[in-house]
């Protein structure tokens, strides 16, 4: 097998200088394989409230110039162990929501049938569906980490099934997500009603709130996450808004009172261990933020995922 091509030498090459793509990395058709893929789908037709997030993978991209080969974090040098590529934009149509689902799908599903393993950049919460149907197809029902202020478990907003607010209704509807093995973390804010939390829980999700994180600390969440999972192939679904608007404000649906950026990426962390296959990180809307800190964030959680991804690499 041949030695992965890392990123642009950032001693030859100032960051500011360098090519934009997440981390600097090679684009997927300047190398023979890809292990690892960050793609981007700039689509937010889905989104409830503040629109953006459609610009969410440039800026993301923009704010990884800064990311560095070792993570002393997880022990990894990521680029180095395995082939990482950025595999450009996924172009789905931005006028019919049904339309760019199955787009995603098709085009999602070519990855990872191919054996590359994909971190996906949003776009909102939509896309996560047809990612997760991808994965299903590969590796048979999912367990399902969904860091999020919102449940995302919810029917239709009016009348229309794909929304950032239902991706996980429906994906427990077509029997994807291996329901022993679901759970929200980060939830926080109101609800429309206590039903929410009601199907949420006939559909077989635990919740890990924002203040259970604070009162109980990362590690004892991170070790109660684990035994949740087990070793079934497991999905990491980031939606920006479970950090705090002070971490993140750069969202289209921002809650009080929710992770630190610290706090989030010493849970990720703590699944070095778990079989993950896939992983978004949806909802950066660069529109609202403020000196790139959301989508630092955002592509620190990318480069996080992808570390993990590259520790159990063929897992």
């Amino acid at each position: 097998m041949s030695t992965p091509i890392g990123p642009t030498d950032s001693s030859l090459v100032p960051r500011f200088a360098g090519p934009a793509t997440f981390a600097r990395l090679p684009r997927i058709d300047q190398v023979e394989r890809a292990d690892i893929a960050v793609v981007g789908v700039p689509f937010d037709s889905g989104v409830s409230y503040r629109p953006g997030a459609r610009f969410g993978p440039s800026a993301i991209r923009e704010a990884s110039r800064l990311l560095r080969p070792y993570n002393p974090g997880l022990d990894v040098s990521p680029f180095a162990d395995v082939q990482v590529v950025d595999g450009g934009d996924i172009a789905v149509n931005p006028f019919s929501i049904g339309e760019a689902v199955e787009t995603l799908d098709e085009a999602s599903s070519e990855f990872v049938q191919a054996g590359t393993r994909l971190v996906t950049l949003g776009g909102d919460h939509t896309i996560a569906l047809p990612l997760l149907r991808s994965a299903y197809r590969k590796y048979g029902p999912i367990a399902l980490l969904h860091f999020d202020a919102h449940l995302d478990t919810w029917d239709t907003y009016f009348g229309e099934p794909y929304t950032h607010g239902t991706p996980f209704r429906r994906a427990v509807e077509e029997g994807i997500l291996d329901t022993e093995a679901l759970c929200h973390v980060g939830t926080r804010g109101p609800l429309y009603g206590k039903k929410d939390l009601e199907d949420d829980r006939r559909f077989g999700f635990g919740i890990v709130t924002s203040a259970d994180v604070m009162r109980k600390g990362v590690d004892e969440i991170a070790d109660a996450l684990r035994r949740r999972i087990g070793d079934r192939p497991l999905y990491v679904s980031v939606d920006i808004d479970v950090l705090d608007p002070a971490h993140a404000p750069g969202t289209g649906t921002p809650e009080a009172g929710g992770l630190t950026s610290r706090e989030l990426l010493e849970l990720l962390r703590g699944l070095s261990t778990c079989n993950l296959v896939g992983a978004d990180v949806v909802e950066v809307a660069p529109a609202y933020d403020h000196a790139q800190i959301t989508a630092t964030a955002a592509s620190h959680v990318a480069y996080d995922l992808v570390s993990v991804l590259a520790l159990n690499h063929g897992g």
